[in-house]
């Protein structure tokens, strides 16, 4: 079976090699990377680290500043973009792709499938953003294959709800948000911006007035659901035949199928969960039906929804809530390392369906000054999300360096994040895939480290379809294991065997492990002394496996073992 890897990289900063990076600077300014900059060699590096799937985030068009109208692209109006590129989250035309990544503007679609090629040449899949829940308040497509529809084109805007209209209407009320649109963060004048009626903004705010610090620049979609009955909360999917009435369901499955055509292979699927999933089981099972190995990632942070969102067809899910938030608990000291097993169980029945991850573009980097402080703080997390289970990993661009994250780009400050709002260079990628030499060595030791634990988790059998067994109900806080810092399982397949030990401890542990009886029945273990290589370093040793006897090892700080015999 395969482990899915996933690589995700921001793309239009990923090839930026342009060192300029003045604060809140244009595309002239700043430079931009593009889909030609992802060549073989990029997508072989990224191959090598261990990965199955490349995530090429933000490549749908969406609204921004820079002026494109000399290739009959519309111009977006400032007042409802963040930042100068703008979010690739508020997207103005789903058949389109960002003009910025582009050599030829003109041809920018047929460089993006190029991109494709080249990446399935490479032995990788290429994983797309879906952004079902909202679009760009200026949401126009120019891209529209023939007998294709606009999203709004038919609404009737003297209703607040009706399952033929897209968007959602706030009775003849003019946008009027709760803040400045007259005047750019210079102070300077724009010229007016009108929307009569306001659309309801994407974060579910169903009045004329959002917030500054609300989803402004985007306006919500409508699947069905009246958010403001006089009843209440009431959903409106099927007629009396049980057959799909929402025009919204069709187009935006037209819009994935599309994308299925030109070969992608998996969708993100932004806010999922604000998405009812009826519309998900609808999309998911006739997307399915003309591309089989279509993927479906959710994002998705009710934990109580988690099943409902699965059952409705999605593959993975994001284990964010769950699975990461204690792992940042544990690698900034805040609980023990004994809490992972909590997380695990919590999704037992669905653990195939979770994805783990330490970074992306939502969450600070580990390095950054407002997590961890010291990427090699994330080598201990790595091992025990990469190597845990059989589900998959993804990994952020920049991670597998110890990328701070803690750059002022522009619209997104300091805030150990990497920005999706600017034109900006990322360093260390600049650095890790355009100009290796440049590389410090502790930059080069994280890569080889990060490629290390990824292939393991890639091409052991014992990763990909074994059975997995927790050891830290046997062995508790100790003078001989310290469960606070120290994280230990085992892995199995056939004749092979891991024993898998993270530390999360700035000092090296001896650690002193109990493999109990059942463990030993249950994976089949052979008792008595083995021969074993313990992979990240290539060493072999003796070890003694029993019940009778704890196996004893030396756990390097901020890293772990993999024993494998």
């Amino acid at each position: 079976m395969e482990k899915v890897i996933i690589y995700q990289m921001f793309t239009r900063l990923f090839g930026n090699t342009n060192t300029t990076r003045l604060h809140n600077g244009t595309k002239e300014d700043n430079g931009v990377g593009r889909f030609n900059d992802i060549t073989p060699a990029v997508l072989k590096r990224i191959k090598k680290l261990g990965c199955s799937h490349v995530w090429y985030t933000g490549v749908l068009r969406h609204a921004t500043s820079t002026d494109y109208t000399a290739f009959n692209i519309p111009l977006n109006h400032p007042a409802v973009i963040k930042g100068k590129a703008g979010s690739p989250y508020a997207i103005v035309d789903y058949y389109d792709v960002d003009p910025d990544m582009a050599v030829d503007v003109n041809k920018r679609l047929a460089e993006f499938e190029k991109l494709l090629e080249r990446t399935h040449k490479a032995g990788l899949k290429v994983v797309i953003d879906f952004v079902p829940n909202h679009v760009a308040r200026e949401y126009h497509s120019i891209s529209c294959p023939n007998g294709i529809e606009d999203l709004g084109a038919s609404d009737n805007k003297d209703w607040h709800f009706s399952t033929s209209n897209n968007f959602y209407y706030c009775w003849g009320h003019p946008f009027a948000p709760q803040f400045d649109i007259e005047h750019d963060s210079d102070g300077n004048p724009l010229p007016p911006y009108a929307e009569q009626p306001a659309k309801a903004t994407g974060n579910d705010v169903f009045s004329a007035s959002p917030s500054k610090n609300d989803w402004y620049e985007t306006v919500k979609l409508n699947y069905g659901i009246d958010y403001c009955d006089a009843g209440g909360r009431s959903e409106h999917f099927y007629d009396s035949e049980g057959k799909p009435i929402v025009d919204t369901w069709f187009k935006m499955t037209e819009i994935l199928l599309f994308w299925a055509s030109k070969g992608v292979d998996a969708f993100r699927c932004d806010m999922a969960e604000m998405v009812p999933a009826a519309f998900w089981h609808y999309a998911t099972n006739r997307v399915k039906a003309a591309y089989p190995h279509i993927c479906f990632i959710g994002e998705v942070y009710d934990k109580n929804q988690y099943r409902n969102y699965i059952a409705s067809g999605f593959d993975y899910l994001y284990d964010k809530v769950g699975m990461y938030d204690t792992l940042r608990g544990v690698m900034c000291g805040y609980e023990g390392a004994q809490a992972i097993t909590s997380q695990w169980k919590a999704t037992e029945d669905i653990q195939d369906h979770m994805l783990y991850f330490l970074e992306n573009h939502d969450e600070q980097r580990v390095a950054s000054d407002y997590f961890a402080g010291n990427a090699k703080c994330g080598i201990p997390a790595l091992i025990v999300s990469a190597l845990m289970q059989k589900n998959p990993f993804m990994l952020y661009a920049g991670e597998e360096f110890g990328e701070k994250g803690m750059d002022s780009e522009g619209f997104s400050g300091v805030d150990g994040r990497t920005t999706i709002f600017d034109y900006w260079c990322v360093d260390t990628l600049r650095r890790g895939y355009f100009s290796r030499k440049e590389l410090t060595k502790e930059e080069k030791n994280l890569e080889k480290m990060h490629g290390q634990i990824l292939n393991i988790a890639a091409t052991e059998r014992a990763v990909t379809d074994g059975e997995f067994y927790d050891l830290m109900y046997a062995n508790p806080v100790s003078d001989q294991f310290d469960a606070n810092c120290l994280y230990a399982f085992i892995r199995k397949h056939e004749d092979k065997s891991l024993l898998v030990i993270a530390n999360f401890s700035d000092t090296p542990q001896a650690a002193s492990v109990c493999i109990p009886r059942h463990a030993i029945e249950y994976l089949a273990l052979t008792e008595g002394r083995h021969t074993a290589t313990e992979l990240l370093t290539g060493k072999t040793q003796e070890v003694i496996v029993s019940a009778d006897d704890p196996l004893q090892t030396l756990v390097p700080a901020l890293s772990g073992v993999v024993i494998a015999w």
